[in-house]
């Protein structure tokens, strides 16, 4: 038997069956405690409620990256984009579980997700998308408290030394640009009913 304490730790390799190493772990048992202490609960209010509650108009939505209000969901753009074109599409109810939302609500969501591919491959013409969710804190959440997908558009080599380097990422549009060459898409390409 053996005792650790906050000094002890366990290093190890994992080799695959041709005796490469794939991955060092570093074993940290104390940690346990913390991981599963009871978290105080973060009452920090909702940036996607504040952008859903307040009055509708040009002003407050520019001023919230709040890019399309529909029926179940909002767009808004990224605060703090990995890439230019980064998008958030969020459902209209303040929920961090995605089984709390209904069949409409899921269809709704991912038909705008696809509308939203569609104007964003016409206006910046990415050569990927990343899209994706991160459900919960421990996934990465920055808002556990309410879902949303994330829209990234990638592009061959945007990937280059200057995050690695100088953790810096270089976005080449500012979010007013963005914003409104989307509202002016999306004003000429109009969301499907369902959204």
């Amino acid at each position: 038997f053996y005792s650790f304490d906050a000094m002890d730790f366990l290093y190890t390799s994992t080799n695959n069956s041709f005796g490469e190493n794939l991955m060092d772990n570093l074993w940290a048992p104390w940690r346990h405690a913390y991981i599963a202490a009871n978290k105080p609960e973060i009452k920090d209010s909702c940036f996607i409620c504040s952008a859903k509650n307040h009055p509708s108009d040009e002003h407050n939505d520019r001023q919230s990256l709040l890019v399309k209000r529909l029926r179940f969901s909002l767009v808004l753009l990224n605060k703090f984009p990995y890439n230019n074109g980064h998008l958030l599409i969020c459902p209209l109810d303040h929920t961090g579980d995605l089984g709390q939302l209904d069949e409409n609500q899921l269809l709704s969501n991912s038909l705008t997700i696809q509308h939203l591919l569609k104007i964003l491959q016409e206006l910046i013409n990415p050569d990927g998308f990343n899209i994706g969710m991160n459900h919960g804190s421990a996934a990465g959440a920055g808002v556990p408290g309410h879902l949303h997908w994330h829209i990234v558009p990638r592009w061959n080599g945007d990937t280059n030394f200057m995050p690695v380097l100088t953790s810096t990422k270089v976005i080449v549009q500012s979010l007013d640009s963005l914003f409104d060459l989307l509202t002016q898409s999306i004003e000429k390409h109009p969301f499907p009913e369902e959204c």
